[in-house]
């Protein structure tokens, strides 16, 4: 290995992993200021473990990323098109059959108890209630961003991103505590 001397006490020019080299390059006046901006961020920074970071360069994203973004994409879109269709449908139906029916706002009536239940909605969607169908809707629209919160999480597993795991685990416990909760 050739080791090169400048003169300055004999040392080697390769320098160790943690040494720093400070070296001091004639500049040139920029024409502009946003010139000045653009050398100032070209920038290329040399970590020890081989890595570069150019910040022109955009960073990239992998494709197993990429695929990620586009199914939580795409759960969220299509179910609150799906639960929106759902609520639209069993509203039509209700107003097809209880339309012309006069309102009575004397009283406060509460949702009957068979509609505040998961197993009560079902029920009643299968019994061919329109209000089970738009409670329905209503439950698919609730259940769309836990869905999304339990493939993240199963996703994270895969990926060992155990940060990222432990943080899902506890948005999941909290959507699931508020939702069944309320039921105990």
């Amino acid at each position: 290995m050739n080791k090169m001397s400048f003169g300055f006490g004999g040392g080697s020019s390769t320098p160790s992993e943690g040494e720093v080299i400070k070296l001091q390059l004639q500049q040139k006046k920029p024409d502009s200021d946003t010139q000045d901006l653009a050398e100032a961020f070209s920038i290329v920074v040399n970590f020890p473990n081989e890595c570069e970071v150019d910040a022109k360069k955009e960073s990239t994203k992998t494709v197993s990323e990429l695929q990620f973004e586009q199914l939580l994409s795409n759960l969220l879109k299509y179910g609150v098109i799906i639960a929106s269709t759902v609520v639209l449908i069993g509203g039509i139906l209700y107003l097809l059959h209880h339309g012309t029916e006069p309102a009575d706002y004397q009283f406060f009536q509460g949702e009957p108890s068979h509609f505040r239940s998961p197993t009560g909605v079902v029920r009643a969607v299968l019994s061919g209630s329109r209000r089970g169908i738009i409670q329905l809707g209503l439950l698919l629209l609730v259940a769309t961003p836990i869905i999304r919160v339990v493939i993240s999480l199963f996703i994270f597993l895969r990926q060992r991103e155990f940060t990222y795991v432990v943080i899902t685990l506890t948005v999941l416990t909290a959507l699931i505590y508020s939702l069944v909760g309320a039921y105990f």
